[in-house]
């Protein structure tokens, strides 16, 4: 299941690097070490322009982990948006970091069911679902579509010309699984129903964040991006 713990998944190899980044002088260093084991203080750390400017212009090939990566990144684009509490940036970043594996795409792990490329085989499976597996289903339809709407717009965008579903199918269908995943008993029990809510609200402005997020910082051009379809 994806929670949002990117921020404690950080590394040793993520402290050095924002140590590194952030310390004036050496001698920051030690107390800037400790300061990031403080939950409050880490997360305005975290949020220092410098850092973000930093992950962005960075000419080396930066020996970091996703979890910084991608959180960093989130909160710079979702900070204006309604979408703008951290675990709501987390939660994403930790989604940005699960679909990174391919194969986590087209299945609802913990269902113990076939992966599928279409929504109207989810949509069916929801009719003999459990409490648990439908809570696991409606999540996972609801982070693909935000997956696939932000990271790749231009791609879905290209395959509606061939009769594939548009954004705004993935709009309507990201939104009101969160909606519904909201209130489900395992939302409530691992705190995700708020984030839930808050991502539905605003996933129109969340989904053009990340369309951002892919164009101007990351640079993402996938020609044949992993696509669920109706």
């Amino acid at each position: 299941m994806i929670t949002p713990n990117s921020r404690i998944r950080l590394t040793a190899d993520d402290f050095d690097y924002i140590v590194r980044t952030l310390s004036i002088k050496s001698s920051d260093r030690v107390s800037l070490q400790r300061l990031l084991t403080e939950p409050a203080v880490r997360d305005e750390i975290l949020d220092h322009e410098a850092l973000g400017k930093a992950l962005l212009e960075s000419p080396e090939r930066l020996t970091i982990s996703t979890h910084l990566l991608f959180y960093v990144l989130c909160r710079r684009v979702l900070r204006d948006t309604p979408v703008k509490s951290r675990d709501a940036a987390d939660y994403i970043a930790a989604m940005l970091g699960h679909f990174s594996s391919a194969e986590r795409v087209y299945e609802a792990e913990g269902t113990g069911r076939k992966p599928s490329r279409y929504y109207s085989d989810m949509l069916a499976c929801l009719e003999n679902a459990d409490d648990r597996e439908a809570f696991i289903l409606r999540t996972h339809m609801a982070n693909y579509a935000l997956f696939v709407s932000g990271m790749f717009a231009e791609n879905v965008e290209k395959r509606t010309e061939r009769g594939a579903p548009n954004i705004l199918f993935y709009e309507k269908m990201g939104g009101m699984n969160y909606r519904v995943a909201a209130e489900y008993r395992d939302a409530k029990r691992f705190e995700l129903s708020g984030i839930f809510e808050e991502i539905s609200k605003g996933f129109h402005d969340v989904r053009l964040a990340l369309n951002d997020l892919a164009t101007r910082l990351l640079h993402i051009d996938s020609p044949q991006p992993p696509i669920i379809t109706a």
